[in-house]
């Protein structure tokens, strides 16, 4: 029986298996390659991209739960990374998508599967933004890894009737929201359109540059790659940050300074996670054969980092004050 994805990515958490992490790395880098290459619209950035996923699918690696849906999880990172990437690069390329769009969009003719495609592939990503976890996990399962209904059940932990009902809620709300923008497909159409054309061939050496990278935690990635993962881990844990102070915030009252405490070990975590991304950032400026623009990249990266610590810290000091008012 074929190990499932959450049993590879254990067997690497537990006993460094290089051989389990390629394992993974090969299933699903048509998926992330895929996605990526959607996104940033340029090939070689899209490889710096899927690079830059599975090295923090490596790093995060404790904290997937066992009943994560890796593809969906592979899919939303790959998202975030690529917008990541768009925004360091400072390059233009939504404004390219709309462009090519609205001149898709006006072209008339006969709704072929290759017109179907032209339509729907810059909207695609943003579309399934849209859907809530379970639904995107469903798509991707159904859509993206080509499952039956009865594996996307299991997958799920759902019988096979609600899986069918989530798939086609899903497709539902993507046709929803192709229609609001213009493109009117129907459900089979686009069901039938993802099934053939969203996972397509990643450059051939790329699994064994991807699995090497994320191994050897961004040492033998490109500058980019590295950059965008750190970006990227970034932004994720200030988003998981924010939360976590929202949610205390709206119980301080009933609990009084254990939520303080709950917010200043929050960021406590944040602050040893950039001091880490500081010394691999410091490590790839000493390494041979950095170029002037990787070098002027990092040590941006660097600032920021420098930069966010300062407010951590303020953001201490604040809950210290909070916590001194709560013990009056």
């Amino acid at each position: 029986m074929t190990p499932d994805d959450m049993a590879l990515l254990q067997e690497y958490a537990r006993h460094n298996s290089e051989e389990a992490f390629a394992t993974l790395v090969s299933r699903h880098i048509n998926l992330v390659y895929s996605v990526s290459l959607r996104q940033v619209r340029d090939p070689h950035m899209a490889e710096d991209v899927t690079q830059a996923v599975f090295i923090i699918l490596a790093r995060k690696k404790d904290s997937l739960g066992p009943k994560t849906i890796l593809s969906g999880w592979l899919c939303r990172t790959a998202c975030y990374v690529s917008a990541n990437a768009l925004t360091v690069q400072q390059r233009r390329q939504r404004r390219e998508q709309e462009a090519h769009m609205q001149s898709t969009l006006n072209e008339t003719g006969d709704a072929t599967p290759e017109n179907t495609w032209e339509q729907i592939s810059p909207l695609l990503e943003g579309a399934l933004k849209s859907l809530g976890q379970k639904d995107h996990d469903a798509v991707a399962l159904r859509f993206f890894e080509g499952r039956s209904f009865n594996e996307v059940s299991i997958a799920l932990g759902v019988s096979e009737d609600t899986a069918k009902k989530r798939v086609t809620r899903a497709v539902e709300r993507l046709r929803q929201f192709f229609s609001k923008r213009g493109v009117t497909i129907s459900t089979a159409i686009i069901a039938s359109t993802m099934a053939a054309r969203s996972v397509q061939a990643a450059p051939a050496a790329l699994a064994k540059s991807a699995t090497a990278a994320a191994i050897a935690k961004g040492a033998a990635a490109s500058g980019s790659a590295v950059i965008f993962a750190n970006g990227t881990l970034k932004l994720m844990a200030w988003a998981k940050m924010k939360m976590a102070i929202l949610i205390g915030a709206a119980v301080l009252v009933a609990t009084g300074s254990g939520v303080i405490l709950l917010r200043e070990k929050d960021i406590r975590t944040r602050e040893r996670e950039i001091r880490a991304e500081e010394h691999q950032l410091r490590d790839r400026l000493r390494q041979p054969g950095v170029t002037a623009a990787e070098q002027k990249q990092l040590e941006e990266q660097l600032a920021q980092l420098l930069a966010e610590h300062n407010q951590l810290r303020q953001q201490q000091d604040q809950l210290r004050a909070e916590e001194n008012k709560t013990n009056q």
